[in-house]
């Protein structure tokens, strides 16, 4: 089990680290609330947020001054019914 979790995050690591270098940005973290079922992915060390907009059904994008500081992930358990 511990190998398979490794193995997945090693495949994302390409697509995690272009998106880091995107943001110009040395930071990132993932939070997940397990009683909300809620993932938290933060692009910036002050988590706060101005602006939110809705750009799924699951996926809410967390602004402050257009800049993209984050992603709230809804229902994220769902994410494992696509692995």
């Amino acid at each position: 089990m511990e190998k398979n979790i490794i193995n997945t995050i090693q495949k994302s690591l390409p697509t995690l680290f272009t998106v880091i270098k995107k943001q110009k940005k040395n930071y990132f973290s993932v939070d997940y609330d397990n009683e909300a079922d809620v993932m938290y992915i933060a692009f910036d060390e002050n988590k706060k947020a101005g602006d939110t907009e809705v750009y799924s059904d699951d996926i809410l994008v967390r602004r402050r001054d257009n800049d993209l500081v984050g992603l709230t992930v809804l229902h994220a358990s769902s994410l494992l019914k696509h692995n």
